[in-house]
């Protein structure tokens, strides 16, 4: 049956290749793209800006379109009083980021859907997230405020503009933290670890209280501190890891993690998947395995990457950005389960290991519902069951399968198939860094498959990057991200695959970014080029959230390609991006993560390896293996080449006057370039990186 909303006249948004904006061509609303024809209508019109933006996975913006933007009377108050812009934020972080910091300027809060009211110049006057279509918790009712915005509009226009001048300037402010010269030094990182062990949860892992996120990149700087001797520093990893395997963030059906855990316990999740927080994830538990050899994390990793090949890639390589919470509209109806669905299907020894009850483990939208966790020990149950461990064991093992193929006939949430550079770039190189250590080579070739992707179709006929692409459809100019990411990525193909074409586009990347982002008064590096159209501000992502900033993860491959070219220019670029951000990393390091980890970078110790030998063969794999496979050395940087391999030589100057000690496989360890003496011997050389990195 045909339905109102199928009849409409789509609006401006049904030209967009954004899945989000898409969502929304529909509505009555007369929405705009952010855009010239937008701002100059508002100028033309002396009408205020209605700004909403969101994303595609977002639950509470599907709720607010369902009772706001899909009502007529609410759109008619929209188009006669406002110009209204949508905006899918994960194509457009700069302006995410900036009317992101309005709202917590006049809040104190955020989060998504993000609404601001702005004037015509784009001043923001007014912010807010989330309101409802009647007044509750405090919140007004939409259609309230959006009369009372137009009041204010015609009435105390001085005002309001005056409050939007204000706030401008407040967010001009922001974009900048203040520096007095701090050393980049080991009290630093040393401070940031004492500060995290104060807010984490010793009880079930993490940090804080509920809602609990993952923060991969704050226990990436933790690991690194672990394996350099930090007291404690483990334990506060693998409390973690454990306990957000165990919980229901974990898809313990078909593998990979959900946004976030609404509760202290990672019990009940909020059930969007995100490519980047898995790409994380993936690297973090690959990582804590080399570290700690438990054979769980090994088995979390291959299931997250398994699941991110089975439905997050594009047939051509590249990796979609997420899926939603919602199915059928509904959040967490396709992960959820009755208890006589569960009886059913698995028996109840099976329901119960999965933490299900028959009144429900969860009050969902429509009743008591089970999410599928491990809250107690396999070992433990079975006793109360009277069964034997093992035995249990295989029934969930065995139940898994049947569950999964069940929940398959199920209304699958959407997938918001469209692909990003930057978070492709986490994406390729966490699967080329699992390729390497876990000895999966489906997994290499998916990295290379993706680079590839994002190479051939993210970029303009003059070869720069661009954020976006979805269905033959590229997207604006790159950000910083964009460009760190993909050069990191394309970094760690080589010290992967050993192909110099990776490394080579490595250096592009960085040139792009060091010219078109590097702030060269005051240092860091801007979100957007230096080509791209005026806004508000030109912003600087400092802070590490959901996924690392461009400053912090420009710092670290920087310093990756600085080891092994010897370029101190790059170096110096790093540490300026390092130093701007340097007193608050010791004071809020969960916002920092990323930057913590470019910090350790910077601090040292690292080493460079470089080995003459054929890629192929078996006495150059093993030296390979005892430098970046056995184990997890942070900050060792690698490069490979046969002894005759001349571009390599030419393009890696750390493999240049290195030879080949009387034909076999030979390496090189050093520091700064200043290298020991060459060894054949992979145990010789897990001598010397020993005794740089600890035993």
């Amino acid at each position: 049956m045909t339905t109102g909303r199928e009849l409409r006249t789509p609006n401006r948004l049904a030209g967009e290749a954004s899945p989000y904006l898409l969502q929304h061509a529909r509505n009555p609303v007369d929405w705009f793209p952010w855009g010239e024809e937008a701002l100059q209508k508002a100028a033309d019109e002396d009408k205020p800006i209605f700004l909403s933006i969101g994303y595609a996975a977002c639950h509470w913006c599907h709720v607010m379109e369902r009772e706001s933007f899909e009502d007529e009377a609410t759109a008619a108050l929209m188009n006669e009083h406002f110009v209204s812009i949508k905006v899918d934020r994960e194509e457009r972080p700069d302006l995410d980021g900036i009317y992101m910091n309005a709202a917590q300027a006049m809040t104190g809060q955020g989060g998504w859907p993000l609404s601001a009211f702005l004037t015509p110049a784009g001043e923001p006057f007014h912010a807010g997230t989330y309101f409802p279509p009647e007044p509750r918790h405090g919140l007004p009712a939409f259609r309230d405020l959006l009369r009372g915005i137009a009041e204010a509009w015609r009435e105390r226009r001085e005002e309001v503009v005056d409050q939007g001048t204000r706030v401008a300037q407040a967010i001009a402010r922001a974009a900048t933290l203040p520096t007095g010269g701090r050393a980049l030094d080991e009290a630093i990182a040393d401070a940031a670890v004492a500060t995290l062990r104060q807010t984490f949860d010793g009880r079930w892992g993490g940090f804080g209280g509920a809602p609990k996120f993952p923060q991969a990149m704050t226990l990436e700087f933790l690991l690194r501190r672990a394996v350099r001797g930090s007291l404690g520093a483990l334990e506060i990893v693998t409390i973690t890891l454990d306990h957000m395997a165990d919980g229901g963030i974990y898809d313990h059906l078909g593998g990979g993690f959900a946004r976030y855990s609404t509760d202290e316990r990672w019990h009940v999740p909020h059930f969007e998947k995100m490519l980047y927080d898995n790409a994380q994830l993936l690297q973090l538990y690959t990582r804590s395995w080399q570290v700690t050899g438990d054979e769980r994390y090994r088995t979390v990793a291959v299931e997250t990457a398994e699941y991110l090949l089975r439905e997050m890639q594009h047939a051509e390589g590249g990796f979609f950005s997420s899926q939603d919470a919602d199915s059928d509209g509904v959040e967490g109806k396709f992960f959820t389960w009755s208890w006589a669905e569960l009886v059913g299907l698995v028996g109840e020894s099976v329901a119960r290991a999965f933490g299900a009850t028959p009144e429900g483990n969860w009050s969902g939208e429509h009743g008591p519902t089970n999410v599928l966790w491990r809250p107690r020990p396999i070992d433990e149950l079975a006793s109360t069951l009277g069964l034997g461990a093992d035995e249990l064991a295989a029934e969930v093992a065995d139940a898994r399968t049947v569950l999964l193929e069940a929940r398959a006939s199920r209304v699958r949430p959407a997938t918001d198939d469209k692909v990003l550079a930057a978070w492709n770039g986490m994406a390729i190189a966490a699967f080329a860094e699992a390729g390497r250590a876990l000895g999966e080579t489906a997994y290499t070739d998916a990295a290379v498959r993706a680079a590839s992707f994002v190479l051939a179709h993210l970029r303009d006929d003059t070869g720069r990057l661009l954020r976006s692409w979805r269905n033959g459809v590229a997207g604006r100019p790159g950000f910083a991200d964009d460009h760190a990411l993909m050069a990191s990525a394309c970094l760690t193909l080589y010290e992967t695959t050993f192909e110099v074409a990776w490394f080579e586009r490595a250096l592009e990347l960085v040139d792009e970014l060091r010219q078109s982002f590097l702030d060269r008064e005051a240092g860091g590096f801007f979100q957007t080029g230096s080509s791209t159209e005026a806004l508000l501000v030109r912003p600087k992502e400092l802070y590490d959230n959901a996924t690392p900033s461009g400053n912090s993860v420009a710092a670290d491959v920087l310093l990756r390609l600085a080891a092994i070219t010897g370029n101190a220019e790059l170096e110096a670029d790093a540490e300026s991006a390092l130093r701007l951000v340097g007193e608050a990393l010791e004071r809020a390091p969960g916002a920092f993560g990323h930057a913590l980890c470019a910090l350790d970078r910077w601090l040292g110790p690292h080493r460079e390896v470089a080995i003459v030998g054929d890629p192929a063969d078996d006495d150059t794999l093993a030296l390979v293996a005892e430098a970046t496979v056995r184990r997890f050395r942070p900050n060792l940087v690698l490069a490979v080449a046969r002894p005759d391999d001349e571009r390599a030589t030419r393009a890696v100057p750390l493999l240049r006057g290195r030879d080949a000690a009387g034909g076999a496989a030979t390496a090189y360890v050093c520091e700064g370039f200043a290298c020991r003496l060459p060894v054949t011997d992979p145990a010789a050389m897990a001598d010397q990186l020993d005794e740089a990195f600890g035993a």
